[in-house]
């Protein structure tokens, strides 16, 4: 069997070689963090650089497949929408990579996955659970909604609206009421233009009657997100990561999830969090698109 190289490509291009589902080396990021962040480039050169780092990658074996997490809404290789990176709006992807690569030699199938998707697959792969439905949310400037298995749709569960209150205005995409408005480290920032959203959450657990408000209404916007996609997709277990989910609360999650699912198929829903890391979603990445002749 040959080897999938898995890519994540958000601040950072990640790439690692995988095989098994499992990480045959070390993941290489470029560039170092801080340097010339991808968020500052053309899709072409997004590209252009992913392209000249699975090659170095390629070098270590026969490679089946290449599968690339991305943000934003993709569908048949395309970057339908990306509120957080505008410039690739439109987009075709999956064509200009595998373009990119045949140019350097590598013909394989090229996949364009959700950044939030390819955590997801990676989460199931780590743990074993490659038969079970897996969903994360990835809580970072914005909010990643990931599912494994995928399933048709556009899943861009950071946007569900969880609120009716029409100065909800926070989310990058414009919405009113977004999850994202209210969880997302960009929105929070908005928010509360005189602190950090670490801040806020430390003046919450001493006292701050203005933090500690918010802190629950972010607690129950998770819950009732998560709510909402029971309510549709089923019981299950939802895993948190990314940068922020040391900010969860996981018992008052629970208590808000009570109040909000009552029927009795669709109790047992838990949280756990998880430790994020680029290994994850290059992992989950590389699944997805070892896929790619089941779908």
């Amino acid at each position: 069997m040959g080897q999938t190289i898995g890519v994540l490509a958000t601040r950072q291009i990640a790439v690692g070689v995988v095989q098994d589902n499992v990480l045959c080396g070390p993941v290489r990021v470029f560039p170092e963090p801080g340097r010339h962040e991808s968020r500052a480039l053309t899709g072409d050169e997004i590209v252009a650089r992913i392209a000249e780092q699975v090659l170095l990658a390629a070098t270590s074996g026969s490679i089946d497949y290449v599968g690339v997490g991305f943000p934003g809404v993709i569908r048949n290789g395309v970057v339908e929408e990306a509120p957080n990176m505008q410039q690739v709006k439109g987009f075709a992807f999956s064509a200009a990579l595998t373009g990119a690569l045949a140019k350097g030699g590598l013909r394989v199938p090229v996949l364009i996955l959700n950044d939030a998707d390819a955590v997801a697959a990676g989460v199931a792969a780590t743990l074993g659970h490659l038969e079970k439905l897996i969903r994360i949310w990835y809580l970072g400037d914005g909010v990643g909604f990931g599912r494994y298995p995928r399933a048709d749709g556009v899943w861009e569960g950071g946007h569900m609206v969880v609120s009716l209150d029409p100065k909800e205005h926070y989310c990058a995409c414009g919405g009113t009421g977004h999850l994202e408005g209210i969880m997302g480290y960009r929105s929070m920032r908005l928010r509360f233009l005189d602190m950090e959203p670490e801040e806020v959450f430390a003046a919450a657990r001493d006292g701050d009657a203005r933090c500690g408000a918010f802190v629950k209404q972010w607690h129950r916007a998770l819950a009732a997100a998560s709510a909402t996609i029971i309510h549709l997709d089923g019981p299950g277990k939802f895993f948190i990561t990314g940068p922020n989910a040391g900010f969860a609360d996981l018992g008052l999650v629970a208590q808000y999830m009570h109040e909000m699912v009552k029927m009795t198929p669709l109790q047992g829903s838990l949280f756990e969090t998880i430790s994020t890391s680029f290994d994850l979603a290059v992992i989950g990445a590389a699944v997805n698109a070892g896929r790619i002749g089941t779908e």
